[in-house]
């Protein structure tokens, strides 16, 4: 059977749950796919559908470019004991034809929604020149990488300080004590820099607060000199600035529309077996493994808002947070909320049996077939540093054009 592009267009307006996989590899999809596409290569559904995709009659649209894949993959999904997979009429090009848009790159709608933030928010953010002159003048900065901790020590900004999205605002006043200091926020393109600086500013820190416009490519496209090997991290709040943290928080994600449960009362939405449910405990991976609630698997904040689409490729579903301090799960919650999920944050848990270790994810999916992104690494070519640049720039026209988004920006 066959599904039409104007019945996943019809079924994503309505808010119901679907996954629409692209089984190309990494490099081919980032060509170009619909807005809320997944992607996972036949070579990984075995691998990984089912954990990604964890309700196995959730409706799954499958999808190539005529490479004559999409069989085989059905196959596959069905013997894994998925009952409602089934093809895209016509595939990629079928979509096309329907004369539907065609997103560029990896996490493409959540870069979407962080020049929307940009857009409808007036982030502020100071090109790299700026910054640069006030580490050279000696000013009173602090810079607070939004990465993970490992793309941060492969290259940073100069006196940077890693700062992983979710902990922003847990941290920020442990590592610019002082309102006075003035807060710079990078990441290596634009959107973890953009809803880095807005978290801090919706949060209403009281310090001046600004986004370094476009990253690390921005640093290496003015001809300025990064850093390498880095370790610095941000250190752990002492309790009057957790507890200030948890407040701001809090209010963020009640303006955001997040709501609250208690452990047993999420019990309740794991029973509902018609809707998909994602349980992400946002914490760093060492405070994760160290203990975290049972079920519930690991993926920083900032990443599960920059990469949606692989943490929770079911469009429609719910998603349940944790956090055992709190404003890391509110904080994520909130950018969530405004991505058009129904999100939830699980309350402090007293009496519950911890679980250790990994939460199971899949291996790594290695090189293969992998989009080499213009942002990563030292060695990439200024044109294309420059050509993303001018992509993401175009992402708020593409999301009007498209028109299935339903984001909003508080």
């Amino acid at each position: 059977m066959t599904v039409l592009p104007e019945d996943i267009r019809k079924a994503l307006l309505a808010r119901e749950e679907i996954a629409l996989i692209d089984l190309r590899e990494e490099a081919d999809f980032a060509l170009g796919h619909p807005l809320f596409a997944a992607q996972i290569p036949l070579r990984r559904i075995e691998a990984e559908a089912r954990w990604r995709i964890p309700r196995p009659d959730t409706r799954v649209v499958v999808y190539d470019n005529g490479e004559g894949i999409v069989a085989p993959a059905l196959d596959q999904l069905r013997a894994l004991g998925f009952t409602d997979a089934d093809a895209l009429e016509g595939g990629l090009e079928g979509w096309r034809a329907a004369g539907y848009e065609l997103f560029e790159d990896v996490n493409s709608y959540s870069k979407a929604f962080g020049e929307l933030v940009e857009h409808r928010r007036h982030t502020p953010s100071l090109p790299a020149p700026d910054v640069q002159a006030l580490i050279d003048e000696k000013a009173d900065i602090a810079i607070l990488d939004a990465r993970r901790f490992d793309e941060y020590a492969t290259m940073s900004i100069p006196g940077g300080v890693s700062t992983p999205g979710a902990e922003l605002v847990l941290r920020a006043r442990a590592v610019a004590p002082d309102p006075d200091t003035t807060i710079i926020v990078n990441c290596a393109g634009r959107t973890r820099s953009i809803i880095g600086a807005q978290s801090l500013v919706n949060a209403g820190l009281p310090n001046r607060i600004f986004a370094l416009r476009n990253g690390t490519i921005g640093w290496t496209l003015a001809g300025q000199e990064l850093e390498t090997g880095q370790q610095r991290r941000a250190p752990a709040p002492p309790s009057p600035f957790v507890a200030e943290a948890r407040e701001k928080a809090r209010e963020v994600a009640y303006r955001a529309g997040v709501r609250r449960i208690a452990w047993d009362e999420l019990a309740h939405l794991r029973q509902d077996t018609a809707r998909t449910l994602y349980l992400y405990d946002v914490r760093l991976p060492e405070d994760f493994a160290a203990g975290h609630l049972p079920g519930f698997r690991n993926a920083q904040g900032g990443q599960l808002v920059q990469e949606t689409d692989h943490f929770a490729p079911v469009r429609g579903a719910r998603i349940v947070l944790a956090d055992d301090l709190g404003p890391r799960a509110d904080m994520t919650a909130s950018w969530l909320a405004q991505l058009g999920w129904e999100v939830f944050v699980v309350e402090w848990q007293q009496g519950v049996a911890l679980e250790t270790g990994s939460d199971g994810a899949p291996s790594p999916r290695g090189p293969e077939g992998r989009y080499k992104r213009p942002y990563e690494g030292t060695d990439n070519a200024a044109a294309a540093m420059q050509a993303y640049l001018d992509w993401e720039f175009g992402l708020v026209e593409q999301l009007r054009r498209d028109g299935t988004h339903g984001f909003y920006v508080i």
